[in-house]
């Protein structure tokens, strides 16, 4: 069945989907949430696989052609690979991802390529141990990088990509670290801007280091070229001058890319986001378990929808930081 496209109230259409499918994680980002973690939801709370995959092909037949699935750490969900089996067989779906820390990554990346993820971003903050562990408060970097190699041995998972938080203070140690990894395997580097999202709701404009700085830092010792940017990308992609790697520059702190917008996201509790910044959630999860028809959920979807904000106001006064953190809202 084809449906009405999602138009929002700024006339942006949405195609892009978030689905968070658990808050809990087995890191402790500093960036992300306490070092004792945060009370995690009841296992009823969470959204089962059949609820997941019934709001995912409702909102297909209503113009979302790509799905991220995210955490928390996703890998964590028991039998996570048959639920992204179940999403990549729905209709009208052009794509399903997956956002990892990539401890589980040596057990579960065979699976998740065969049950047809197309494309994996993998967190990984630093490529020195120590520092490692300083970020995520766990010593795993080794265990990353075997299963990110792991999962460069299938060739259905290329591009891979490989994200870092960018925080002043620790990053710009990393910045050359990561430009030779870039250019030594297959993957392209992403610096994502640090975001008014951590448990510890410490973080302030002094601590993000900007793409802009990244950038100049990089392109001093290895000249980059921009590279082609895809309609709604988030990422500015830059190519090292002589080809070898790519790096990628997410800026929402100093150059917010809200205009062109085609994204939501559906919380583990099944809650409707409209923007990672959203101060209101619209609850899925009671209608879905009340006897909601398709038709009333496309109904509180489009009006929830309609309200999505114009832009995340993070560089305005009076911005409000939303209660849930980075692993409560997904990714």
């Amino acid at each position: 069945m084809q449906r009405e496209p999602l138009i929002d109230g700024h006339g942006r259409r949405i195609s892009d989907l978030r689905i968070s499918v658990t808050d809990r994680c087995n890191f402790r980002c500093q960036y992300c949430m306490p070092a004792e973690g945060l009370k995690w939801l009841e296992r009823d709370g969470i959204l089962r696989f059949e609820e997941i995959e019934r709001l995912a092909a409702l909102l297909a037949q209503m113009g979302i052609r790509t799905v991220r699935l995210t955490g928390g750490e996703p890998l964590v969900r028991k039998d996570f690979p048959a639920l992204a089996a179940l999403l990549t067989r729905i209709e009208k779906l052009d794509e399903v991802s997956v956002t990892t820390n990539g401890f589980l990554l040596e057990r579960d990346a065979q699976a998740l390529v065969q049950a047809g993820i197309a494309r994996f971003n993998v967190s990984v903050d630093s490529l020195q141990r120590d520092r490692f562990f300083a970020q995520t408060r766990r010593d795993a970097l080794p265990r990353v990088l075997r299963g990110l190699a792991h999962l460069a041995t299938f060739p259905e998972a290329h591009p891979i990509k490989v994200n870092a938080v960018a925080i002043r203070g620790f990053t710009e140690h990393e910045l050359l670290p990561f430009a030779r990894f870039a250019r030594e395997h297959p993957y392209e580097v992403r610096f994502i801007e640090y975001m008014p999202l951590d448990g510890d709701r410490s973080w302030d404009m002094t601590q993000v280091l900007t793409g802009a700085e990244i950038f100049d830092a990089i392109n001093k010792h290895f000249p980059l070229e921009p590279a082609e940017r895809a309609p709604h990308a988030t990422a500015r992609t830059h190519r090292f001058a002589d080809g070898i790697g790519k790096i990628g520059l997410i800026n929402p702190v100093s150059e917010p890319f809200c205009g062109d917008c085609d994204r939501i996201r559906l919380t583990a509790d099944g809650r409707l986001r409209t923007c990672l910044f959203s101060l209101n959630e619209t609850d899925l999860r009671t209608p879905l378990r009340t006897g909601a028809t398709d038709d009333d959920l496309e109904q509180l979807i489009r009006d929830a929808i309609w309200r999505k904000e114009l832009k995340h106001r993070v560089n305005e006064p009076g911005f409000i930081q939303p209660q849930r953190t980075m692993s409560a809202i997904g990714g």
